[in-house]
């Protein structure tokens, strides 16, 4: 099961699936593409992709993958159009700010998952199996509010220690680490982090090569 969040993303899947002819999937819905390949479309954001998977996953879906573009993170040395697998997907503004600093909720007490803190590991084998078609394999930050300012881009790199950060990843590794079921995260980059107005963005060119690395992925090169 291929999970992508925004409708652009689902285009770029079918695409690198070679079934451009099919229609986008409404959000939370999802559409065979291929023998044993399906795609889920959940809408942007952690409540939305933890609900469409909890609603239509099935345990006959074998692995999921959560797939998309990404905001490269200071320090990362990534460009864009970079492919970025997770080794984890960690929840990095879950908890509350205090004049001390951020206080994770792992730290509180209130753990996500299944493990202490808000970092939700990727299943071993599927970071493998990505691990050949990514230029990076690291922590991958899942957030409501992006980073557009250097500050909040530095700190969300300096806590989470993730190379970039995306919208839905640990909420889906989360879902599928509560129904058994194995998954992943891979992201291209599409943007710079930091202050808005000095961001750089080539979103075609990332959906473009989503497109190129999914078809890899799906014919096991």
């Amino acid at each position: 099961m291929l999970v992508v969040a925004a409708p652009a993303e689902a285009r770029a899947i079918l695409t690198g699936c070679s079934r451009p002819d099919l229609s986008t999937p409404t959000p939370w819905s999802r559409l065979e593409v291929g023998p044993g390949v399906s795609l889920m479309v959940t809408g942007v954001g952690k409540a939305a992709a933890a609900g469409a998977c909890g609603a239509l996953l099935r345990p006959s879906d074998g692995v999921v993958l959560n797939v998309g573009v990404a905001g490269a993170l200071p320090g990362s040395g990534l460009s864009i159009g970079a492919v970025v697998a997770a080794s984890a997907s960690v929840f990095a503004d879950e908890g509350v700010e205090t004049p001390q600093g951020f206080v994770d909720i792992g730290a509180l007490g209130f753990p996500p998952g299944d493990v202490a803190g808000v970092s939700m590991p990727c299943d071993a084998g599927v970071v493998e199996a990505l691990r050949p078609i990514a230029d990076l394999v690291a922590p991958v930050a899942t957030v409501s509010t992006c980073s557009g300012t250097d500050g909040l881009a530095r700190e969300i790199a300096r806590r989470t220690g993730a190379a970039a950060e995306g919208m839905e990843g640990a909420a889906v590794v989360l879902t599928c680490r509560r129904l058994g079921v194995p998954s992943g995260e891979l992201r291209v980059i599409s943007n710079t982090t930091g202050d808005r107005g000095r961001q750089v963005w080539d979103l075609p060119g990332a959906l473009a090569a989503l497109s190129r690395v999914i078809g890899l992925v799906q014919l096991g090169r």
